[in-house]
């Protein structure tokens, strides 16, 4: 048996600690030098512009990409360095709510939530059942277990992707931009979910975002990345009164900083003279 010490120091390690991060796409760096640390039981945003490589760092974490330098250790397990086999057992303890849902359209709700249950485990239908029954009362959504995806609106069929991501009651649950596309009604039912299922559950969670208000509603700790660094990173307080330029523009939505409104271009007047 651990001690109450050696549980304790267990408890203050990051659950996912990233170090020296570099991943490139062809020559183009997405990564370039990268640590970032996610603690145990917080809820951890990691914001940026589009195209920043929020939804790569998800797969890297995941083991669906390796890096080309660094580390990423999950629970102290070595992503890019287990077996297929480790790397399955691994990836049955996280779960993750893809940015479209990714129902599967042929099935019930309920069907879809039992999946996971059917795929990973050998429980009796009676629990099945009832494990089904009760991960969709917690996103509200229980009496909705008969319908098809097609009948579900997009705040509906986002929430069902919950339930089905916390089927198998994992460590850890990844969000790719939960927020994309969803009414100011199922913005707000999200963001209440996501966090209220963070603590009702003790899960680690992982949110990339580019909803600054939301995201920082509800984070513990933040990071903002951007051309392949980490540009900041603190408490939600600490982002807001962040004294980068860089962030200030991104947070507040500026339209022109140091993130310029006009692209690189000659002189006006010498374009224009030349036509």
């Amino acid at each position: 048996m651990p001690s109450t010490n050696e549980t304790n120091n267990a408890d203050n390690m990051p659950l996912v600690q990233i170090r020296g991060l570099r991943y490139f796409r062809g020559s183009r760096p997405i990564f370039d030098g990268v640590d970032i640390d996610i603690m145990r039981g917080h809820l951890t945003a990691i914001m940026g512009p589009s195209g920043t490589g929020k939804t790569t760092l998800l797969r890297l974490i995941g083991g669906q990409l390796c890096p080309h330098e660094g580390s990423i250790l999950v629970d102290g397990e070595d992503v890019a360095k287990l077996s297929s086999k480790q790397l399955y057992q691994l990836r049955k303890r996280m779960g993750m709510l893809f940015q479209n849902g990714a129902l599967l359209t042929d099935i019930n709700v309920f069907e879809n939530v039992a999946f996971p249950l059917r795929e990973h485990t050998l429980l009796p239908e009676a629990m099945i059942r009832h494990l089904v029954l009760m991960k969709l009362e917690a996103v509200g959504l229980r009496g909705a277990n008969q319908l098809m995806p097609s009948e579900l609106s997009g705040g509906m069929a986002r929430r069902v992707a919950l339930a089905r991501a916390i089927a198998l009651d994992p460590m850890m649950i990844m969000y790719d931009e939960p927020f994309t596309g969803q009414d100011p009604i199922s913005k707000g039912v999200l963001v209440s979910l996501l966090k209220n299922l963070n603590d009702a559950l003790q899960l680690t969670s992982v949110l990339v975002s580019h909803d600054v208000r939301e995201a920082l509603s509800i984070a513990d700790y933040a990071y903002v990345i951007s051309e392949g660094k980490v540009v900041e990173h603190g408490s939600a307080e600490a982002i807001r009164n962040s004294r980068s330029d860089w962030v200030h523009q991104f947070i507040h939505g500026e339209k022109d900083g140091p993130v310029p409104f006009h692209y690189a271009a000659n002189n006006l007047f010498e374009d224009l003279m030349q036509g």
